[in-house]
């Protein structure tokens, strides 16, 4: 017992030494509390986290485009109201949508997700609503935000692949920066920087944070060799066995085709029928967990449509505590589709609807939960949605 309360010690005190900075203090910037660079590599799992690519650059706006969502990069003294003056919106929906103050100074490289898309174009020009003469010498002295001047030029704004799309995830009570790096397997130091975090790795609850893109895994082969030494040359395959005596065929030998199968006798009826459309335009920002999440959370425009993954009956409208309208729909083979955060419910207990037939309106909060349930257990929507 003695040895183990000696042991504790001893990795406590080697915990608080790695954290000190060379002046003395203490410096938690590189400090890691799950312990993975501690012990010579008996404890390191970072090599299971392969390394991100970089964030992409945003354009003259600040503004970086995906095909499913858009997202604005702070810049030095920015707020969410200098972003939504820059770039045309509402600055208490853009804050309502990220769940901080519209006047809060964010760090630069904070990332601001978009409720709705913003076109490209010339810069939009801030105009003042009071109407008054505004002092010339005031703010001198004071670094203002890097915002370019109203007709700068047209803005060129590209819309990336849709393979580097990174997934969105919204910060629910309890998570840690590295409790989320520990869940999508990315280091927590990529998702501070495709953040733009604080120093502390502080995070809000509905804050949204963008997943770094997976890059190029660490070589497990990799070979470290001493300065000056140089780099070993590689042992050709020849060297150690003979080249294959490979019967190559001319360019003009006819080519064999196999008969192509009929997909129409193989096809199962499962495999016409269950399958749903997405219920509304967005990004899954939270995926299925059986126990903890029984369905998914999508990231939808405030106001936009949810509507029915497929055709089928409503079998119930309820309301949960808060009085957020909840619709079940009834479809063929045992199926049920549930849909949560939607308001203006467009339907009725009874009523018949095809896919596509509006339900109701996206809550102002801009996510739609949506579960599918085989019976009363829920089974993974992401399995049955085309």
């Amino acid at each position: 017992m003695i040895k183990i309360r000696q042991l504790a010690m001893a990795a406590g005190a080697a915990a608080i030494l790695a954290s000190c900075g060379p002046q003395g203090g203490l410096d938690f910037s590189n400090f890691d509390p799950d312990l993975r660079g501690w012990g010579g590599g008996g404890l390191d799992t970072a090599g299971a986290a392969a390394r991100a690519q970089p964030r992409p650059a945003p354009d003259q706006r600040g503004v970086i485009s995906y095909p499913g969502y858009q997202v604005a990069i702070a810049r030095q003294g920015d707020t969410v109201a200098t972003i939504a003056a820059r770039l045309g919106l509402n600055a208490a929906e853009l804050a309502s949508h990220n769940a901080i103050g519209a006047n809060t100074v964010l760090n630069p490289g904070a990332v601001v997700a978009l409720p709705r898309r913003v076109a490209g174009g010339a810069p939009a020009a801030v105009a003042s609503s009071t109407g008054q003469v505004s002092d010339p010498f005031a703010g001198q002295g004071i670094r203002q935000p890097d915002v370019p001047p109203a007709g700068a030029g047209a803005v060129t704004s590209t819309t990336l692949p849709a393979s580097s799309q990174p997934r969105q995830h919204v910060v629910a009570a309890g998570e840690t920066a590295w409790s989320i790096a520990r869940k999508y397997n990315v280091s927590a130091n990529d998702l501070a920087q495709w953040n733009g975090l604080s120093q502390n790795m502080a995070l809000r609850i509905g804050q949204r944070l963008l997943i770094p893109v997976a890059g190029q895994a660490p070589s497990a082969t990799a070979v470290v060799t001493a300065p000056g030494s140089g780099s070993p040359t590689p042992r050709p395959p020849s060297s150690a066995q003979p080249l294959p005596n490979e019967q190559t065929k001319p360019v003009a030998s006819p080519v064999d085709k196999p008969a192509s199968p009929d997909l129409g006798k193989t096809r199962t009826a499962a495999s016409g029928s269950g399958r749903f459309r997405m219920p509304a335009d967005g990004a899954i920002i939270r995926p299925y967990q059986k126990g903890k999440n029984d369905g998914i959370d999508i990231s939808a425009a405030p106001g936009s449509t949810v509507s029915a993954a497929g055709s089928g009956t409503v079998a119930a409208i309820t309301r949960d505590t808060d009085q957020v309208p909840i619709i079940v729909v009834r479809h063929d083979g045992n199926l049920m589709t549930v849909y949560a955060g939607l308001d203006d419910v467009a339907v009725s207990k009874g009523q018949a609807v095809s896919a596509g037939t509006p339900l109701g309106k996206t809550r102002r909060q801009g996510v739609v939960h949506f579960e599918v349930r085989n019976g009363f257990d829920s089974v993974d929507p992401e399995r049955y949605l085309n």
